[in-house]
């Protein structure tokens, strides 16, 4: 178990101390997609969900998330993030919308969590908010594209 950062020599889980590291600025993004019918594409772009702007709702909802990151994953620390921004591209061909979540703190830890769970909000959002017109829909490709700062540097796919 010496390999994961979030369990102790007897192998319970804890909270990583970070009290001996340096604050520095971290940023992470992250990016994920939701493919749904042409229908349902349709409405969102041009704003006609009977729940209201369906992208202007999930941007909220992203945001909201990534700074609640540390009450739905267990073992995250409480960060004061200084940046929390909801992008969205629009694919006509697949009928498809990307969203990216870009996180940022000055802190002892990273923010990829925040970021990850900020993009997965945001599209279970629109989920939520589409899902009279597709429940077919399919959330996809959430990953994380970059993280900077702290003690390991840029790490970038």
């Amino acid at each position: 178990m010496s390999n994961f950062t979030h369990f102790d020599k007897n192998g319970n889980a804890v909270m990583v101390d970070v009290s001996h590291k340096d604050e520095t600025i971290r940023e992470a993004v992250a990016v994920g997609s939701i493919k749904m019918s042409k229908e349902c594409f349709d409405k969102v772009k041009a704003g006609g969900m009977k729940k209201g702007d369906v992208l202007g709702i999930a941007r909220v909802a992203g945001i909201m998330g990534a700074k609640k990151t540390a009450e739905l994953i267990p073992l995250c620390h409480i960060l004061n993030l200084s940046k929390v921004e909801i992008d969205f591209d629009l694919d006509d061909n697949e009928n498809k919308i990307m969203a990216s979540c870009v996180v940022k703190t000055v802190g002892k830890t990273g923010v990829e969590m925040e970021a990850l769970t900020g993009v997965n909000i945001c599209l279970l959002t629109i989920y939520d908010m589409c899902k009279a017109v597709d429940k077919g829909m399919e959330i996809l490709e959430i990953k994380l594209m970059k993280k900077t700062g702290g003690k390991s540097g840029v790490w970038e796919r």
